[in-house]
């Protein structure tokens, strides 16, 4: 066993030798990706793309303070029970008035957010 073991430890690792005639390709340098695809507004109209980024965001704060300061006279079991009598000919109240607003709100936040989806900002 122990002439085994001598025998394995004497013997030489085959190293392969180089071929004279295979040329040795360079390694490729790591590649730098590209820049991504600039649409035309943000070639050529970059103050719009910005500006319309500019309402976006202050559509989405105006619709969190609007969602935040709105309150439900139908909250609970009470409101389910008793509901509430609105009259179709009476002004507007400061709770109507806030929905609308809200809403407007809204409807720039879809808008303006689909439009700079398609600009490419």
């Amino acid at each position: 066993m122990i002439w085994l073991l001598a025998a394995a430890a004497a013997a030489k690792p085959v190293v392969p030798t180089a071929n004279p005639l295979q040329v040795q390709q360079p390694q490729p340098a790591q590649a730098i990706p590209a820049p991504p695809p600039e649409t035309w507004f943000a070639l050529h109209a970059s103050w719009l793309t910005h500006g319309l980024a500019g309402l976006f965001i202050i559509a989405a704060v105006g619709l969190v303070v609007m969602l935040a300061i709105q309150t439900t006279k139908q909250e609970g079991l009470s409101g389910t029970i008793g509901g509430r009598v609105e009259s179709a000919y009476s002004r507007m109240g400061a709770e109507e008035q806030l929905k609308r607003i809200t809403g407007v709100f809204a409807v720039m936040f879809v808008v303006l957010g689909t439009i700079l989806s398609l600009t490419g900002i």
